[in-house]
């Protein structure tokens, strides 16, 4: 059932997921928002963040709360530090990386919602006893508009 409502979502009442060394909580995603928008709550260890990569089908907007983190953005790579709004049409090429020695909390939003499916499908992945198997997830990322890119 979709929500129709409005709704509030008190802290620790998201769901959770595990992937590539990161906890996300979605706070909102498709079914709360008539498939408009996602809310997540990111948290990243030091040293981690995504590959570079594309979405085809989704605008992000990251809102840094604590740490320091790097996006590459337009070839090159900015730091955000809390109170950074980082904006990324979709088709543009990113990725960030937590560079301080804490762990880095963010908000990421996408508008429309489903972005939180893939990492739901990570999350999986990534609970498996054998572990992730990559090419699961890179099957994921294209069923979801997502290209990887490769590392340079």
């Amino acid at each position: 059932m979709t929500q129709t409502q409005p709704i509030v979502v008190q802290p620790g009442e998201g769901r959770d997921l595990h992937a590539f060394g990161d906890v996300i909580s979605v706070m909102l995603g498709g079914a709360e928002t008539n498939q408009k928008l996602t809310v997540m709550f990111d948290t990243t260890p030091p040293g981690a963040g995504p590959p570079p990569h594309v979405h085809s089908r989704e605008d992000e907007l990251f809102l840094v709360v604590d740490g320091r983190v790097s996006f590459f953005v337009n070839g090159g790579w900015t730091e955000a530090g809390p109170g950074s709004a980082v904006y990324l049409p979709r088709g543009s090429a990113h990725c960030y990386k937590n560079t301080g020695t804490t762990p880095s909390r963010q908000w990421i939003l996408t508008t429309p919602s489903g972005f939180e499916q893939f990492f739901a499908r990570c999350a999986d992945e990534f609970a498996r006893a054998s572990g992730p198997d990559m090419e699961h997830i890179v099957g994921f990322a294209r069923e979801q508009g997502i290209e990887f890119l490769a590392q340079s």
